[in-house]
């Protein structure tokens, strides 16, 4: 799936600041980084996962493009002023994270970023961004998300 992400996205993400919402390991964030991301901003709850995070971004991150937070999505999202040209939404699988985030992640983003999302279900849209790209790998969807420019 990542393949296929950085295949429609373009290998080369130069300059571009990123938000991997729901970090997990990170794999997001920092192939984004790789591939010359200026920023990239991981976020996590979990003191476990932020810990590893932390230790990664040490080990893999000599220029400080990388970043980490921890804390609840919502609050992050409805607390930042920062916008940035993709983010990475792969929450938790069946726990309505879509709902509860579609009204939140419209000021997250620059007027022409992009969502990726990994979901349980199809997503034909998540607020005011549509669906692109999708596909899906077992019971995994995988969507690419650009604002709608005819959404009110």
């Amino acid at each position: 799936m990542r393949e296929t992400l950085f295949n429609w996205l373009g290998q080369d993400l130069h300059g571009w600041t990123c938000l991997d919402l729901f970090a997990g390991s990170g794999a997001l964030g920092f192939e984004a980084a790789s591939r010359g991301a200026a920023s990239v901003l991981l976020v996590d709850r979990l003191p476990a996962v932020v810990a590893a995070l932390q230790n990664n971004a040490r080990l893999l991150d000599s220029d400080g493009r990388l970043r980490i937070v921890r804390a609840d999505a919502v609050r992050f999202v409805r607390s930042t002023t920062a916008r940035f040209d993709l983010l990475f939404l792969d929450p938790p699988f069946h726990q309505g994270w879509f709902d509860k985030l579609a009204g939140c992640v419209a000021g997250l983003l620059k007027e022409d970023g992009l969502i990726y999302a990994e979901s349980e279900r199809v997503l034909d849209a998540c607020g005011p961004w549509r669906s692109v790209r999708r596909d899906r790998a077992g019971q995994v969807y995988y969507h690419l998300l650009r604002r709608d420019t005819d959404a009110p």
